[in-house]
């Protein structure tokens, strides 16, 4: 197994790649970036670890929604930086929250 160094939000990681692999990691790991980056920007949540979270629960979302047009996906209100829909940030914080056992507080 190959090894890739990625960066994600300024901060270096060694990922094991199958080899052939490198240009779907590298996707993935812009998707996280950018994602991540996005969540931060918005200057709600500063804890990296929360940031991960919510970036790897609104990229689920997505590829939940990007089921079989006869499913009917639910629509979010919210809208990123690009213009793409995401789940309710407010709401998956609080849900974060409460799975934590924070008091709400940024960390």
């Amino acid at each position: 197994m190959k090894q890739m160094e990625v960066t994600i939000m300024g901060q270096s990681y060694l990922l094991g790649c199958p080899e052939g692999g490198e240009a779907a990691l590298s996707k993935a790991v812009s998707q996280v970036d950018k994602e991540m980056s996005a969540i931060r920007d918005a200057g709600r949540v500063k804890a990296r670890e929360r940031i991960a979270v919510l970036a790897a629960l609104n990229l689920a979302y997505q590829l939940a929604e990007e089921k079989p047009a006869s499913a009917p996906a639910a629509r979010s209100a919210v809208t990123a930086p690009n213009g793409a829909d995401l789940p309710d940030l407010d709401g998956l914080i609080r849900r974060l929250d409460e799975a934590l056992g924070h008091d709400g507080q940024l960390l």
